[in-house]
C-alpha cells in the first residue's frame, strides 16, 4: 500500500523552482567527506534517520526559545512536532519539523559548508578505512549529510519563521547543488526530503521507521509522528525529557542514543553523569563524557556542547558560564528551576543563579573523575591521554578547585612507563631532595633521552616529563606541591650534589676526580677559553653536575625564562628574541678531557674556537633548534673530521 503525507503532496506541489535557480558547488571538503561517509557509515545507515530528527528537535528548540521574545513568530502553529511520511511508490521519505526554518543564506552556508572549525586538519584525517573513519566522524558530527547513504536526492524545502518567502535545496551529493526560491505558500519549518536509492525501500515501512524512533530518538521532547498510517497519525515516540525521568527507569542504551543526541555524536559515551541538585538552587543535570576527542578541542572558538534548559524550554545551546573552559569536552543537558523563562544571553554571563550552577557541575564531575581513576586506572589513564591537556588549564585558572584537578592530574615520568601521579612522586623522593624536578617539551621520549636527565637518572632521581604547552603555564602559577617546590631541569643549579644515591664510593670517587681536575686547572682552561670564543653567543659556560654521558649541554640561568616557554612564545610571535644560554661541560667526557689536555698557550687557538662553536650548535641541536650558522656549523665540522683522519 501506497503511504503518504498530503501535506507533504502540497508542499511538493508549491516547490516548484524559480527561474531564479543558483547553482553552487560544495566545498572540497564537504565533497570528500560525502565519498567517506557513504561507505564508512553504510553498516549503521539507519542513523540517517536519528541525525535528521535530531536537527529537527534543535530547529524546534531554537524557535521555542525565540518566540519567549517574539510570541507571533509560532501564532500560527504553536504545538511544536516532528513528522515523518512516506510514499512507497516514489520511494519518498519526509522528515518535517514546524521549527526556527533557514533563509537563503544560512541554507547555502549550512548545507553546502561544514560550518564548523578544524574541517580541513579532520577532513585530511580521513583514511577511507571504514573503521578508522567511522571513529574520525563520531568526533566531527556529519549530521545532514548523512541522508546522502541511502538517497539519490536529496530536497530541502524551508522557511524562516518570521519571514514570507521559502527556499528549496537540491543535491544528488556529488559535487553541487541548487538554491531557489519556492513559488506559493511554504509552511514554517524545514522538510527534508529524501528520493531513496534503489534497494532502500525498508525506510518506506511503517514497522522499520518505528523501531528505528523508539531505539534512536524515543529521548526526543517533542512528538514524532507517523503520518499517514490506517490510524490516521501515530506518535512514535514517549515525548518526555530523558533528564526528567527517574534513573532507575532510564537503561544504558537510552543514556546512550540521548548522548548521540545531545552531542551530534557517532562514538559512546566514556561517562555519563546523571543528578539532581537541591537546596539553595534546584537544577537537573545530564552529562556526558566522550571517549574520543572532538576535533575542535584545541580551537579558541570551542565552546561546551550544554544545552541550558529553563523548567524544560531550551534556553541556550552554548550559555556563558554555565561550563568551566577547561571542561569544554563535555556534552548534555542542564534544566534550571530557578532562572527565568527570558533570560538572555547577556543575562546569562554574570547571573548569580548561573555561576552557582557552574560551581555545582564543576565539583560534581570532578568528584566523578576521582571516583573512576579510583575504581578503573586503566581505563581513566586512557581518558586522561586525551583529556587531561584540557583539564590541566584548571591548574592555572581555577584556584578554587586546584586540590581536586591536582588529585586527579596524570604525568609521564621518568621513572614509569605509565602515569603517575604528584603523590606518587612525592612519595619515591630521595633524600636530599627538596625539590620536583620537571622537564618540558614535545615528546616524552625524546626527554628521556636529553641530556639534562643524565644526571638525574645516574642518581635515580625521578623527572616529570612534562608535553603540553598548558604545563608552561600552570607549573610557574603553582608552584610548589606539598612545600617542594617545582624546578625545571633546564635551569640553573641542578642542585643534585645534594641528593644521596645510595652509592658512597661512586660519589666519593667522583668528588675526587672533580677535586683533582679543578686542581690542575686544565677544565678552568677549557672554559676560559670558550667564555673567550662564544662571548656573544651565551651567558655563561661552566662545568656541569648533570652531564654524565653528553659533553654539553644547554641550560637557562635561574633568573631567565624556561627554555621550552621561551621556545612557544617564539613560536606565536609573542616573543621576539630568546635569552642567552648558559653553556654547561662535561668534565669527564672523553672529548672534552682531550680538549683540556690540549688547552694552554701551546694549543690551537682557532681549533678550540672551533670546538666551542661545534659542541654549542650540538647543544643547540639536541635541543630541537638548528644551528646558527648552518654553513659555518657544517664548515667547522668537515675541519674537525679532516684532523682526526690519517694524513698518509
Amino acid at each position: 500500500m501506497t503511504t503518504s503525507s498530503t501535506h507533504a503532496d502540497d508542499t511538493a506541489a508549491a516547490a516548484t523552482a524559480s527561474q531564479n535557480e543558483e547553482r553552487h558547488n560544495f566545498q572540497a571538503e564537504v565533497s570528500r567527506l560525502l565519498d567517506i561517509v557513504t561507505r564508512s557509515l553504510y553498516s549503521q545507515k539507519e542513523v540517517f534517520l536519528r541525525e535528521l530528527i535530531s536537527n529537527a528537535s534543535d530547529a524546534c528548540d531554537k524557535l521555542r526559545y525565540a518566540s519567549l521574545t517574539e510570541p507571533g513568530l509560532i501564532a500560527d502553529d504553536p504545538d511544536f512536532r516532528i513528522r515523518l511520511s512516506f510514499d512507497t511508490e516514489t520511494r519518498r521519505l519526509t522528515v518535517a519539523d514546524n521549527g526556527i526554518g533557514m533563509s537563503r543564506d544560512e541554507l547555502v552556508d549550512s548545507l553546502g559548508t561544514i560550518a564548523r572549525s578544524g574541517t580541513l586538519s579532520f577532513v585530511d584525517q580521513l583514511t577511507g578505512d571504514a573503521k578508522k573513519d567511522m571513529s574520525l566522524i563520531g568526533q566531527f558530527g556529519v549530521g545532514f549529510y548523512s541522508a546522502f547513504m541511502v538517497s539519490d536526492t536529496v530536497e530541502v524545502i524551508t522557511r524562516k519563521a518570521g519571514t514570507e518567502q521559502g527556499y528549496r535545496w537540491v543535491s544528488d551529493g556529488k559535487g553541487a547543488f541548487s538554491v531557489a526560491p519556492v513559488e506559493g505558500p511554504v509552511p514554517r519549518g524545514t522538510q527534508v526530503i529524501l528520493n531513496l536509492s534503489e534497494g532502500e525501500e525498508e525506510f518506506c515501512d511503517e514497522t522499520r521507521l518505528g523501531h528505528i524512533v523508539r531505539t534512536y530518538s524515543d529521548h526526543i521532547a517533542l512528538p514524532i509522528v507517523l503520518e499517514g498510517t490506517d490510524e490516521g497519525e501515530k506518535q512514535l515516540n514517549t515525548a518526555s525529557a530523558l533528564w526528567t525521568r527517574p534513573k532507575s527507569e532510564i537503561s544504558e542504551d537510552d543514556y546512550k542514543e540521548f548522548y548521540h543526541h545531545a552531542g551530534h555524536a557517532f562514538d559512546d559515551p566514556w561517562l555519563t553523569v546523571h543528578w539532581r541538585a537541591e537546596g539553595m538552587i534546584e537544577y537537573t543535570a545530564l552529562l556526558f563524557l566522550p571517549s574520543t576527542p572532538p576535533m575542535d578541542l584545541y580551537h579558541p572558538e570551542r565552546h561546551h556542547h550544554v544545552k541550558l534548559y529553563v523548567r524544560r524550554v531550551f534556553v541556550s545551546e552554548q550559555a556563558d558560564g554555565l561550563i568551566a573552559p577547561y571542561l569544554r569536552f563535555l556534552k548534555g543537558v542542564v534544566d534550571s528551576e530557578d532562572l527565568p523563562l527570558n533570560v538572555s544571553r547577556e543575562m546569562l554571563q554574570n547571573n548569580p543563579t548561573v555561576a552557582r550552577i557552574r560551581k555545582g557541575v564543576t565539583k560534581k564531575i570532578l568528584s566523578e573523575l576521582q571516583r573512576k581513576a579510583n575504581d578503573d586506572p586503566e581505563g581513566y589513564a586512557t581518558f586522561w591521554s586525551s583529556f587531561g591537556a584540557v583539564l590541566k588549564e584548571g591548574l592555572y585558572d581555577d584556584t578554587e578547585n586546584r586540590d581536586a584537578l591536582l588529585s586527579i592530574a596524570r604525568f609521564r615520568s621518568s621513572a614509569s612507563d605509565g602515569l603517575v601521579t604528584l603523590d606518587d612522586y612525592v612519595g619515591r623522593m630521595k633524600e636530599g631532595q627538596e625539590s620536583i624536578f620537571y622537564a618540558t617539551g614535545t615528546d616524552a621520549e625524546a626527554l628521556k633521552r636529553s641530556p639534562h636527565l643524565e644526571g638525574f637518572h645516574a642518581k635515580g632521581v625521578e623527572v616529570l616529563l612534562l608535553t603540553d604547552p598548558v604545563d608552561e603555564f600552570w607549573v610557574p602559577a603553582l608552584g610548589a606541591y606539598q612545600e617542594k617546590t617545582f624546578k625545571s631541569v633546564t635551569r640553573g643549579g641542578a642542585d643534585l650534589e645534594k641528593i644521596a644515591s645510595g652509592k658512597d664510593d661512586e660519589d666519593a670517587d667522583k668528588s675526587s676526580d672533580d677535586a683533582d681536575e679543578n686542581k690542575n686547572g686544565e677544565i678552568g682552561t677549557v672554559i676560559a677559553a670558550f667564555k673567550l670564543a662564544l662571548k656573544d653567543e651565551v651567558k655563561d659556560v661552566r662545568v656541569s653536575h648533570r652531564l654524565t654521558e653528553s659533553p654539553v649541554c644547554l641550560v637557562a640561568d635561574d633568573s631567565d625564562m624556561d627554555i621550552q616557554l621561551e621556545r612557544l612564545l617564539k613560536q606565536h610571535g609573542q616573543l621576539d628574541s630568546v635569552s642567552k644560554r648558559i653553556l654547561e661541560i662535561n668534565p669527564k667526557h672523553p672529548l672534552i678531557t682531550a680538549l683540556a689536555r690540549n688547552a694552554g698557550p701551546d694549543g690551537d687557538a682557532d681549533t678550540m674556537d672551533d670546538m666551542a662553536y661545534l659542541l654549542l650548535d650540538q647543544a643547540r641541536i639536541v635541543e630541537g633548534d638548528d644551528p646558527s650558522d648552518p654553513a659555518a656549523f657544517a664548515r667547522r665540522l668537515s675541519a674537525a673530521l679532516a684532523r682526526g683522519l690519517p694524513t698518509n
